[in-house]
């Protein structure tokens, strides 16, 4: 069986209302996720995220539809679906970001991946994007971090 978990929880020195913000606006995103972004924060809004591999010089562009956006509880949306196709339930994952105030200047933040296990992929396939998403969210949650902890 392949393992398609992909979890990360972080603790940030942040406001939730701080971390709300850095997660779902456009302008915000791109200090920590994808170098530009488009995003219609509403539920069935939709937004590419576009990431620049310096070392080939080519960009990938990820469509994404929103699923909730319950400030600032949880922002969730669908990506991973084929080129080409609109995200939906049957051809993407779910990203979810979940919010939860620590104290008053600290968030615990979630982001958990979902759906893979129901995708028309081969095992090596989901094993190989769970594995480079795991490494992803761990690099780019990482840099969250060190943003707002300034």
């Amino acid at each position: 069986m392949t393992n398609t978990t992909i979890e990360r929880e972080i603790l940030i020195d942040a406001p939730v209302g701080i971390v709300w913000a850095t997660i779902t606006e456009s302008d915000q995103i791109g200090q920590w996720f994808a170098d530009r972004v488009e995003l219609d924060l509403r539920p069935g809004g939709e937004g590419r995220l576009t990431f620049d591999n310096n070392a080939t010089a080519q960009a990938v562009t990820a469509a994404i539809v929103v699923e909730q956006a319950d400030e600032p509880r949880l922002f969730s949306f669908r990506w991973g679906h084929p080129a080409g196709d609109q995200p939906v339930k049957s051809n993407s994952v779910l990203v979810e970001f979940t919010l939860s105030a620590e104290a008053e200047d600290r968030t615990r933040l979630r982001v958990a991946e979902t759906g893979l296990d129901e995708l028309d992929w081969s095992d090596e396939q989901k094993a190989s994007y769970a594995e480079d998403h795991r490494h992803g969210w761990e690099i780019h949650l990482g840099r969250l971090h060190d943003l707002l902890g300034r």
